[in-house]
């Protein structure tokens, strides 16, 4: 018989929630929407700009930018002509950067590993 542990958050969670939560996770899995959320979180910005600091063409970044606005994680205001973007829930910013740290520190600790290759293969 499996050991019952206390489930914490997602033990009761109904499966729509859960769902939410993956189509987030989905936006979230695009190395540029990181790059664009790591620039946001340093303050507003307008797409030139983003486009600028995270590479890549303005339509693919204004495209990157509709996705994480579907998804609540950033919005944009009028600022004259232009639109200027930021984070809309920097919660979700912040488990990213958890992630991130975590990652970060996982990678640290890998380099540290006799015999290990820095640029290796993991």
């Amino acid at each position: 018989m499996a050991e019952e542990r206390d489930a914490g958050v997602l033990g009761d969670v109904s499966s729509e929630i859960l769902d939410q939560a993956a189509a987030i996770f989905g936006v979230l899995a695009s190395p540029v929407r990181l790059r664009i959320l790591r620039v946001l979180s340093r303050g507003e910005s307008d797409v030139a700009h983003l486009a600028e600091q995270v590479g890549g063409a303005l339509s693919t970044i204004s495209q990157h930018l509709s996705a994480l606005m579907r998804s609540g994680l950033v919005d944009a205001r009028r600022d004259g002509r232009r639109r200027v973007y930021f984070i809309a829930d920097s919660a979700v910013v912040e488990v990213v950067g958890a992630v991130v740290e975590r990652v970060s520190g996982r990678a640290d600790a890998r380099s540290t590993e006799p015999g290990h290759v820095r640029g290796g293969a993991p």
